[in-house]
Formats: structure tokens, C-alpha cells, sequence
């Protein structure tokens, strides 16, 4: 189970920031993983442009937000508000971050 599973971990707004100051400003990269395929050796070998490798998931499907091996939040695909047409991810779970847990 994670913490994610606990609705006692959620943060909330209401949640200080207990973040260092001296930390608040470093980048951090979070990856958003949207699912998994498991293709055979042989058949991941023949993929070329154009091919179509099915995930594990659907399109309307939560996604999944880590920092390294850690899962951090769970949010829905949706397109950026700032009207680039990029992806984001609207957040419906967030689990509480702790020292060394």
C-alpha cells in the first residue's frame, strides 16, 4: 500500500509548507507515467516509426506523478490552461511528504 491509499497522508490547502527555505526555490523533476507495456523482446526489436505500443491503461485513466522511484500524486490528463496546448495534470491525490518515509 502507499501512502496514497491512506486518506490520512493527503495534504490539504490547509498543509504548512515545512520545506526548508533554503530548498523552496530548487527544480525538482516529477515524472507522470500514464502506463505500462509489456512486449516481447522479439517484438520490441521489430518497433519502427509509426508503430503503436499499447499500455496498460485508458485514455480517461488517473495517471501517475514520482520523484525518482516515489509516488507522490494521482491526477487526470487535461490540457494546459495557458492555451499552448500542452498537457497537465490536474491533481485528485497528493500524499503527504515526509523526512525518510
Amino acid at each position: 500500500m502507499t501512502a496514497l491509499d491512506d486518506t490520512s497522508d493527503h495534504v490539504t490547502a490547509s498543509t504548512p509548507n515545512r520545506t526548508p527555505r533554503a530548498f523552496q526555490g530548487v527544480p525538482i523533476e516529477v515524472i507522470v507515467s500514464v502506463g505500462k507495456a509489456r512486449p516481447m523482446i522479439s517484438d520490441l526489436v521489430k518497433l519502427r516509426r509509426d508503430a503503436v505500443l499499447a499500455l496498460d491503461a485508458g485514455l480517461n485513466d488517473p495517471v501517475e506523478l514520482y520523484i525518482g522511484d516515489r509516488l507522490i500524486a494521482r491526477g487526470e490528463l487535461q490540457e494546459s490552461e495557458d492555451g499552448t496546448g500542452r498537457l497537465a495534470v490536474r491533481l485528485t491525490e497528493v500524499a503527504e511528504m515526509r523526512d525518510g518515509g
